[in-house]
């Protein structure tokens, strides 16, 4: 256990005085939630929802060269990003394991934004600083330069667009662009975690709550209301998407994670990985490992990650993240199974539940996807 106190968010004492339930997640004081998590997930659902997602970290890197750093650091072709655009993408180990998942933010033409995971910021930092050698770029820690609040959910183009003459309706999703928010400066993406429509805005932090508060007077008419991490963690779950330390981590590649479509050989230069990558691609293809599959409860007990998947009295897999689904009425939980249990409807699967074999129906993901 880290002895160093938590870090707080610009916005620490505004949760404070909205009664929020905070918890330590990844060193930073972080509000778990304000009221009930299944109001603020069935708010993010139907109206709209407000994150503070200050926690994540930021990494600038500039130059002549940064492109061409980040092709060789990361797996994904970088260099091939617009001006304006984002991708999402991995940084691997040498031996192809994953050391996190990444949004880079092309915001110039030798400027781009990184942002890592909370848990895993300081290990992204300090890979893109030692394989900058010898590249004409320069590697910034800009944890501090920012804060980030995000408002997802269908109403959040409407609450956005009373507060910015920015052009949201031609920013696409994983785009960002900068402008102005309540007379806030801003990066305005169009990203998020929750599998709906949203923004993602990068501000200074001592305008952060300027900002909150003026996104909270705006979207209350429609129903927003602030959203904590344990909301944040359900909407992802039902969108099938992954985290970091439960879907991912750095014993699986991206193949092994299914998300071998990240991987860009193709793209010029060697990257980092690029070897030990191509046997696993390979080794996907003629023999797949486990299979990330959704999983949804016959019954009410919900499975915990780290709990055995099993058929036939065997173990065939393990439940990597677990919980109640608000908009399926049932738990739900995402799981590393042998492929030949990994087809949609397969017979006779169930999660051990303390010695209890509960039945779950294997299914596609993601669980939800939202209505264009």
């Amino acid at each position: 256990m880290s002895s160093s106190p938590l870090r707080r968010t610009a916005l620490d004492a505004l949760h404070r005085s909205l009664g929020a339930t905070m918890t330590d997640f990844a060193g930073w004081d972080m509000p778990l939630r304000y009221g009930s998590e299944r109001d603020e997930h069935v708010a993010v659902r139907t109206r709209a929802g407000l994150f503070d997602l200050s926690h994540m970290g930021e990494i600038t890197v500039t130059g002549p060269e940064a492109a061409r750093l980040l092709d060789h650091a990361l797996v994904g072709n970088i260099g091939s990003v617009g001006v304006g655009r984002a991708r999402y993408t991995m940084i691997c180990q040498a031996d192809g394991g994953i050391l996190d998942d990444l949004i880079v933010y092309r915001l110039g033409e030798r400027e781009y934004m990184v942002v890592a995971n909370a848990s895993n910021a300081q290990v992204v930092l300090d890979a893109l600083v030692e394989r900058s050698a010898g590249f004409d770029a320069e590697v910034r820690d800009d944890r501090d330069a920012y804060a980030l609040i995000a408002v997802q959910g269908p109403e959040s183009p409407r609450i956005l667009k009373s507060l910015t003459d920015a052009d949201l309706d031609g920013l696409k999703y994983y785009a960002g662009l900068p402008g102005t928010v309540a007379g806030v400066p801003a990066l305005i993406a169009r990203t998020g975690y929750t599998g709906e429509d949203g923004f993602e805005l990068f501000v200074a932090p001592e305008r952060a709550e300027k900002l909150w508060q003026a996104l909270t007077e705006a979207g209350t008419p429609a129903g927003l209301i602030p959203c904590g991490l344990s909301c944040r963690d359900t909407l992802r779950l039902e969108a099938g998407m992954p985290l970091y330390g439960h879907e991912l981590t750095t014993s699986l590649t991206p193949f092994d994670a299914g998300l071998g479509r990240v991987v860009k050989f193709e793209k010029e230069g060697d990257f980092v990985g690029r070897t030990a990558l191509l046997e696993a691609a390979e080794r996907a293809a003629q023999n797949p490992p486990r299979v990330l599959v959704g999983l949804v409860a016959e019954g009410r007990r919900v499975p915990r990650a780290g709990y055995a998947v099993v058929a036939g009295g065997e173990v065939i897999g393990e439940v990597t993240s677990g919980a109640p689904s608000p908009t399926l009425g049932r738990p739900i939980a995402m799981a590393y199974v042998d492929a030949a249990h990994s087809a949609p409807g397969t017979a006779g699967v169930a999660v051990d539940i303390r010695g209890s074999h509960e039945p779950y129906a294997v299914v596609a993901l993601p669980f939800y996807k939202r209505q264009k």
